[in-house]
């Protein structure tokens, strides 16, 4: 899986690209996990991903978790589809998201 990463300072932007399945979240929550020590603000834009499986929606929760703890975690560019998978999970309420 291939993630494009911003940092400045103590913000972070993880960009992942393609499907969050069963086969790409654990490298995904690992690499971020990694690169979280320190943030402040994570801002994970999901304009690149077309399909989440519940593996994937484990690791935003996961990262929720994280980032309670040490800041906040904005989820940005949500796709209508991966919206309404968040909405019938009931993780839209728990999650900060914006749409695209």
């Amino acid at each position: 899986m291939n993630i494009k990463m911003k940092q400045e300072k103590q913000n972070l932007c993880a960009t992942p690209e393609g499907r969050i399945d069963a086969a790409t979240a654990p490298e995904l929550q690992e690499q971020l996990m990694a690169s979280m020590n320190g943030v402040r603000d994570f801002t994970l834009d999901l304009s690149e991903v077309d399909y989440i499986s519940s593996a994937g929606l484990r690791v935003l929760v996961v990262l929720q978790k994280r980032m309670k703890d040490q800041g906040s975690m904005t989820i940005i560019n949500v796709r209508p589809e991966i919206t309404s998978i968040l909405k019938v999970t009931g993780l839209l309420k728990m999650l900060n998201v914006r749409e695209a």
